[in-house]
């Protein structure tokens, strides 16, 4: 596959041969690869970097492949996932397929197949790489994750860690209902009550940040979450 910047994937498995293999083999093919050892790992380096793309083994120890799964779908409804297992048995497809899963491998499998599902999931999904940075236009407003920068029509603003974690994930469900929960455990790394009153002072502070551009609305989904909703002004 022909990349100017290269996809991201992380990658969770907890056999130190198969996951170096497979490490080393994706890297050599273009791609940016974060290996996790065990499901806690993956979800921790998920909810603090922006991926293109999950490869998860589904029988690994702390938080198994499923679990992830519905943990990473919890905060992006849109990234592909392919899981890797060891069985090859109907009712684990299925379970796999009912969590989002894009693509299932039984191993053992061939590497270039394995990349030849990747590709093919990647332009199913039109997974799009540019040579600039991630950039969002959200109505008149611009919002670039990387650089952490607000493009306001009175001035750049900078954000903090966390209103850039947040803002990204708004932005990256938008439409969607962001689960108030799995967003304060990848954020915050727990639900309580504190962080959650904590979470609700950054919405405010996202809020008066984006009140410019009146299309935008951060709506309260009673006992959910969050939702992001950009208006067309055409």
């Amino acid at each position: 596959m022909n990349m100017d910047k290269k996809v991201k994937i992380l990658l969770a498995e907890d056999d130190d041969n198969l996951g170096t293999l497979l490490n080393t083999f994706l890297r050599n093919k273009g791609f940016d690869v974060d290996l996790a050892r065990n499901g806690k790992l993956a979800y921790e380096q998920f909810s603090n970097r922006s991926y293109d793309f999950c490869i998860l083994d589904i029988m690994m120890p702390e938080m198994d492949g499923y679990t992830l799964a519905k943990e990473i779908r919890e905060l992006d409804k849109r990234i592909p996932i392919l899981f890797l297992t060891a069985k090859s048995m109907k009712d684990d497809k299925l379970q796999g397929f009912e969590l989002g899963a894009d693509d299932y491998m039984t191993k053992p499998f061939a590497m270039e197949e394995l990349l030849a599902r990747i590709q093919a999931i990647l332009r199913r999904t039109e997974i799009v790489t540019s040579t600039q940075s991630e950039v969002y236009q959200l109505g008149s407003i611009r919002f670039n994750p990387e650089l952490r920068m607000l493009y306001l029509k009175e001035g750049n603003k900078k954000l903090t860690t966390k209103e850039n974690q947040l803002l990204h994930l708004l932005v990256k469900n938008e439409g969607e209902i962001l689960d108030r929960h799995a967003t304060l455990r990848a954020i915050w790394g727990d639900d309580n009550y504190f962080n959650g009153r904590s979470m609700d002072v950054y919405i405010a502070k996202l809020r008066k940040l984006l009140r410019e551009e009146p299309a935008i609305e951060i709506m309260n989904v009673h006992g959910k979450g969050f939702k992001l909703l950009i208006k067309s002004t055409v």
